[in-house]
């Protein structure tokens, strides 16, 4: 079972978005050995969610607030985006991190909450272009690791990780596979420290239709989260297309 997912960001409006899931929707796509997501703007997810109810695709959120209920002007919480029907939710991606300041300690908030809610997290990691430099790559990663997983419940709990580099989101600037696969077989090692539950990871930067296949015929490799590609139909039905061949 391979996973794709598919975070649309903020480059769809609200049109745009159903325009895309519709004709997406209109492809049969391999079931028995696909996990589809799509993460819309929260502008375009009670839409998307109501036209792929019965269908091989999941919706997530691009974001969750960590608090319930509250004056909290702006923020969405898990609890109401689980009543929508979100079914995962990505939790501290590198921009969510780097442009909008997120901690360490805010994102463990927010997979406790989508534990709360039933929500499936998908915690991305991942270190930076003077991170990488530095050699500290694995630094930042086992920061980020320790900071969610330390004393964290994940017993009957489902749980994803990404591993996006962040010097290669957007930039054309792809791990090779190897690198991502040391990367995500290491990533696996280091959490036999806080589970002994099998936590599926995918691979996520500048990925597209033809690099692909590279990575998901890796041994760790459990699929893929797919940014700005996946935005654009062509591309992302031949990506999915790929995928299904192997």
């Amino acid at each position: 079972m391979k996973y794709i997912f598919a975070n649309w960001k903020m480059y769809l409006d609200f049109d745009e978005s159903n325009i895309l899931m519709n004709r997406l929707l209109q492809n049969d796509f391999d079931g028995d050995s696909l996990v589809m997501a799509i993460f819309p703007t929260t502008l375009a997810f009670t839409e998307i969610e109501k036209a792929t109810r019965e269908t091989l695709w999941n919706v997530g959120a691009q974001n969750v607030a960590w608090v319930e209920k509250g004056a909290y002007t702006g923020a969405i919480s898990a609890h109401m985006l689980a009543s929508a029907g979100a079914k995962y939710a990505l939790v501290g991606h590198s921009e969510r991190r780097y442009v909008f300041g997120e901690k360490d300690e805010d994102v463990r908030k927010k997979v406790e909450a989508c534990f709360d809610a039933g929500i499936i997290p998908v915690l991305c990691v991942g270190e930076t272009k003077e991170d990488y430099a530095d050699d500290k790559r694995q630094y930042r990663i086992k920061k980020q690791l320790l900071a969610v997983f330390d004393g964290l419940e994940t017993k009957g709990r489902d749980i994803l990780i990404a591993y996006e580099p962040v010097w290669a989101i957007g930039t054309g600037d792809a791990a090779t596979p190897a690198d991502a696969e040391d990367v995500i077989g290491w990533i696996k090692k280091e959490l036999q420290d806080f589970t002994k539950q099998e936590i599926p990871v995918l691979y996520g930067g500048s990925v597209d239709k033809k690099n692909v296949v590279s990575y998901i015929e890796q041994d760790s490799i459990d699929g893929v989260l797919v940014g700005h590609v996946s935005t654009q139909y062509d591309e992302f039905v031949d990506l999915i297309r790929e995928i299904e061949k192997q």
